[in-house]
C-alpha cells in the first residue's frame, strides 16, 4: 500500500460512514475461518514456525503495469521514413491500475489473543501467503460513544512511523461499515504480565521512542508482550503522542502507573514530558521484583501515595534492583534518569 498521510488514509473513515463494499460479505470475524481450516494445521503452530523464519509482511498486492515506448516512438518521428510511409497512430494511453486493497475476506481467523475496551485481537492469517499476524478489530460505535476517534487515528499514525524490533510492527489497516481492523505483528508469546520476568531491552525501545518524541503515556504490563524468541515489544499506542516539544498537560494512563506530575492537586503548571514513561517504567520494575505495584491502594490513597512518593521497598531486593527503582520513583521529574 502506498504511504499516505493519516488525513488521506481516513477521509472516510468515519464511525457513521457506510461504504458499501459487496465485495465483503463475512458475517461477524469469527465467522471469516472457512473450510481451509480443516486442511490446514492450526494457525499457532503456522505462527510458531513462520515467526522463526521471518517476519516480514506479505509482499503488496500490485499488478504489474508495461511502460509505453515513449522515447523510441519520439525518435522514430524525427527520422526519414524508408520506402511506404504509414499513418502514425498516436500513443496509446495506459492507466495506472488501481492498488489491491486490504479486507477481512482475505484472511483466515483463528483465536482470540486478547480483549480490549472497544474491541479484540485476534490470531489471523493472510491467505495468499499464509503469513501470520495479529488483527486488532475496534467497533466503530463503541469508539464513537467513547469519543476517541481522533485517539485511534493518532495510534495508527504514530506505530505505523515507528521501526524498531521491541515494538510490534504496523503492517496495514483497513475498514467495513462496522469495524476498524489494524494488521499488527504477532508477538507469539502474549502479554508479558503473564510471564512476569525481567527484560533487558525494554529502557532501549523507551529510549528509542522518546528520540521519536513519542511519549507513550499507558506503560503496564499488559501493554508489554513477548516476541517468539523472548524478545519484549511495547504495544497499544491508544494513549501515546507525538509530542515534538515535549511537554503535555492532558491527564490520562492507569492510576497505579501515574506519576505526581500528572496527578499533584492545585498545581497550575501540571505539564509533563516523556519522563512519565520512566516513571512508569519504575512502577514496572517495582510490581515485577515484588509482585504487586508500589502505590496500590484504594483509588484515593493510592492517589495520595504517588503524590508524597510514599512506598516501601523489601529487604529482599538486591541494592542494585532498589538503587535503580529509587532513581526511577522521584517526585522531581528532573532528577529521574536510567543512568
Amino acid at each position: 500500500m502506498p504511504e499516505r498521510t493519516l488525513d488521506a488514509q481516513f477521509a472516510r473513515l468515519s464511525v457513521n460512514a457506510e461504504d458499501g463494499d459487496k465485495k465483503l460479505k463475512v458475517k461477524g470475524l469469527v465467522a471469516a475461518s472457512t473450510s481451509h481450516e480443516l486442511s490446514r494445521p492450526p494457525l499457532v503452530e503456522v505462527a510458531l514456525s513462520s515467526q522463526n523464519a521471518t517476519t516480514s509482511p506479505p509482499p503488496p498486492h500490485k499488478a504489474k503495469t508495461p511502460k509505453p515506448s515513449i522515447r523510441k516512438a519520439v525518435a522514430n518521428e524525427n527520422e526519414p521514413d524508408e520506402g511506404l510511409r504509414t499513418e502514425k497512430k498516436p500513443l496509446a494511453l495506459i492507466e495506472q491500475p488501481a492498488i489491491k486493497a486490504f479486507h477481512l475476506g482475505m484472511f483466515e481467523i483463528g483465536k482470540a489473543l486478547g480483549k480490549g475496551k472497544f474491541g479484540r485481537v485476534y490470531l489471523a492469517r493472510e491467505r495468499e501467503h499464509g503469513f501470520i499476524c495479529a488483527l486488532k478489530v475496534l467497533h466503530k460505535n463503541e469508539l464513537q460513544h467513547a469519543r476517541v476517534e481522533k485517539q485511534v487515528r493518532r495510534e495508527i499514525e504514530i506505530q505505523s512511523n515507528l521501526r524498531h524490533p521491541n515494538i510490534p510492527k504496523l503492517y496495514g489497516h483497513f475498514h467495513d461499515s462496522r469495524r476498524i481492523f489494524l494488521i499488527l505483528e504477532f508477538a507469539g508469546q502474549g502479554e508479558l504480565y503473564k510471564h512476569l520476568r525481567k527484560e533487558d531491552r525494554f529502557p532501549d525501545a523507551l529510549r528509542y521512542l522518546h528520540r521519536k518524541h513519542v511519549i507513550h503515556r499507558d506503560i503496564k504490563p499488559e501493554n508489554i508482550l513477548v516476541g517468539i524468541h523472548g524478545e519484549i515489544k511495547i504495544s497499544d499506542f491508544g494513549w501515546s503522542v507525538h509530542a515534538p516539544s515535549n511537554r503535555r498537560t492532558t491527564v490520562c494512563g492507569t492510576l497505579d502507573y501515574l506519576p505526581p506530575e500528572m496527578i499533584k492537586p492545585g498545581n497550575a503548571d501540571n505539564s509533563y514530558d516523556e519522563k512519565v514513561d520512566l516513571w512508569a517504567l519504575g512502577v514496572l520494575m517495582y510490581e515485577f521484583l515484588v509482585g504487586e505495584a508500589p502505590f496500590e491502594d484504594t483509588p484515593i490513597m493510592t492517589h495520595r501515595r504517588i503524590v508524597r512518593g510514599d512506598m516501601r521497598i523489601p529487604s529482599f531486593l538486591t541494592a542494585e534492583a532498589t538503587d535503580l527503582i529509587r532513581k526511577l520513583l522521584v517526585t522531581d521529574p528532573k532528577k529521574i534518569g536510567l543512568s
